[in-house]
C-alpha cells in the first residue's frame, strides 16, 4: 500500500510540474532530497548503532528480561486471552521494551512474530481485538528515551539533541491513554453491533 501511495504522489508531482512548467524546479527538488537523504541516513546510522549496541547490552545483561516480566502484570488486562499463551506474551512485552528505549526498527519485527502468535490463537478469520489493541499500543507508544527524533535533531544541528524528553514523555503517555481508549471504545460498539445483527 506504501509503494502504491508514494507512487501515486510521485506521479502527480511529474504530472503537475509538467502541466505548470516547472519542471526545472522538480529537477532540483529531486537532486537537494536525494542529496538531504543520504545526509540524513549516515546521520541516523551512529546514533542508531550506538543505541543498538545499548539495546543489545541490556539483552545480554538480562535488563530487557527483566522490564518484561514487570511488564506483563501491567499488559495482560489489555489482552486476557494471548496472556495464556507465554510466548506471545513475552513478544508483546519484548515490543514495548523496545518502544520504550526508542527502538522502534527492533520493535517491529518482535511485534510481527506476537501478532502471528495472536493469529495462531484466534484463528485466521477476521482481526481480534486484542490484535488491533496491540497495534494502537505499538503505534502510540510510550517512549523513555527518543531514540530517532533525536538522531534527526542532532543531524540538524541541535546542541540538546534529547532535551525534548520531557514533552516526548508527555505526548506519548497521552497518546497511548486516547489510543487505548478509542480502541477499548470502537470494539464495544463493534460487539454491540455484531449482537444486534445475530438477534435482530
Amino acid at each position: 500500500m506504501m509503494n502504491v501511495l508514494w507512487a501515486g504522489m510521485i506521479i502527480l508531482a511529474c504530472i503537475t510540474a509538467c502541466m505548470t512548467g516547472r519542471t526545472a524546479e522538480l529537477s532540483a527538488a529531486v537532486t537537494e532530497g536525494t542529496e538531504q537523504a543520504v545526509t540524513l541516513c549516515l546521520a541516523l546510522t551512529g546514533v542508531m548503532g550506538l543505541w543498538s549496541g545499548v539495546m543489545e547490552l541490556m539483552q545480554k545483561s538480562g535488563i530487557c528480561e527483566k522490564l518484561t516480566a514487570l511488564l506483563c502484570p501491567i499488559l495482560r488486562p489489555l489482552f486476557p486471552r494471548a496472556s495464556k499463551d507465554k510466548e506471545t506474551m513475552e513478544g508483546v512485552a519484548a515490543n514495548v521494551t523496545a518502544n520504550l528505549m526508542g527502538m522502534s526498527n527492533a520493535a517491529t519485527p518482535i511485534g510481527l512474530r506476537a501478532i502471528e502468535r495472536m493469529y495462531g490463537l484466534y484463528g485466521k478469520k477476521g482481526t481480534p481485538d486484542e490484535v488491533l489493541i496491540f497495534v494502537v499500543l505499538n503505534t502510540t507508544s510510550i517512549q523513555l528515551i527518543p531514540t530517532t527524533v533525536a538522531a534527526v535533531r542532532a543531524s540538524l544541528g541541535a546542541a540538546q539533541p534529547f532535551d525534548i524528553m520531557p514533552a516526548v514523555w508527555g505526548a506519548s503517555v497521552c497518546s497511548v491513554a486516547v489510543g487505548l481508549t478509542a480502541a477499548r471504545l470502537f470494539a464495544r460498539f463493534s460487539a454491540g453491533g455484531e449482537t444486534r445483527e445475530e438477534n435482530p
